[in-house]
């Protein structure tokens, strides 16, 4: 169950997203329409139309939105479209990237200027953060007078002291380390053990779904 509720937050998460993303185009817009005395060859190359957005045609009855394929557009050709519109407010969802043709099935309407490409662009990634600028290289130390060496005093070696050797029998300053046991062969037998029924389980779950 809590994996199932995962994918659902996650699946809800993207669409509230792109929801948020996405952009309405109004063909022609706030000046114009889908009309033939808007130029809409510049207000296409004016916009950019990425995946989720939407395409709004607002029309009056003597007009109609015609999909067509890019043959017929170019010839304005009006006998086989693809799809036909005719409410007077017509919603296209872009929901793929391509290029995506569009006229007006009135006569000598396309031919007039009512006839647009859209190309949709697949949703643009955020741009990657900027590397930090790196740290100017740290000043090279300033040369200093050299530090004359001293030699130990004889007083403080053993070797000069007469009639000291060191014993044999003095207490190491260093204490003896203890080896660490090694890892017990039962415990990584559990730890894959449940592993292993963690995966089995998912997989349930996933094949449950």
């Amino acid at each position: 169950m809590a994996v199932l509720r995962t994918l659902v937050c996650l699946t809800a998460i993207g669409m509230f997203m792109e929801l948020a993303m996405a952009a309405n185009h109004t063909v022609g817009g706030a000046s114009g329409s889908w009309d033939t005395s808007t130029d809409l060859q510049s207000w296409v190359a004016s916009q950019t139309f990425a995946v989720g957005d939407n395409l709004i045609f607002q029309y009056t009855p003597n007009h109609d939105v015609l999909e067509v394929t890019k043959a017929d557009h170019d010839s304005c050709q009006t006998s086989s479209p693809l799809q036909t519109y005719t409410d007077g407010n017509t919603v296209i969802p872009l929901t793929s990237p391509g290029k995506r043709y569009f006229i007006c099935g009135t006569l000598g309407h396309c031919s007039q200027g009512m006839q647009i490409e859209i190309d949709t662009l697949a949703t643009s990634t955020p741009p990657s953060a900027s590397p930090s600028p790196s740290s100017p290289p740290s000043a090279s130390p300033s040369p200093s007078s050299p530090v004359p060496e001293t030699s130990p005093s004889p007083a403080n070696t053993p070797e000069s002291a007469p009639g000291s050797p060191l014993s044999p029998d003095a207490p190491s300053a260093e204490s003896p380390t203890l080896a660490s046991p090694p890892p017990s062969s039962a415990n990584k037998s559990s730890f894959l053990t449940c592993l292993t029924l963690g995966f089995g389980l998912v997989l349930m779950v996933l094949l449950a779904l």
